[in-house]
């Protein structure tokens, strides 16, 4: 589950890029939800894993929180239209 929440967590990264674009605000709208399942399967991975192997689960729950908040900051400047 580590590994998924980070694939997860850098795919979200890629389009978080994409939406900082003007007039591609409006793709915060689907990258928030997106983003909130990848950090749900890190945390679910951080639960369910070994002590020792909790870094990729680790990884990904923090990506996948700094998309939410870059996010929510973008959608609340804009308005997710510009």
């Amino acid at each position: 589950m580590g590994l998924i929440s980070l694939l997860w967590g850098v795919l979200a990264v890629l389009w978080m890029i994409l939406a900082l674009i003007p007039l591609l605000g409006w793709g915060n709208w689907f990258l928030i939800p997106f983003a909130a399942v990848g950090a749900v399967i890190g945390a679910l991975g951080i639960l369910f894993t070994h002590p020792t192997k909790r870094g990729r689960a680790w990884t990904g729950l923090i990506l996948n929180a700094v998309v939410v908040v870059v996010g929510i900051v973008r959608l609340s400047i804009g308005g997710g239209v510009i």
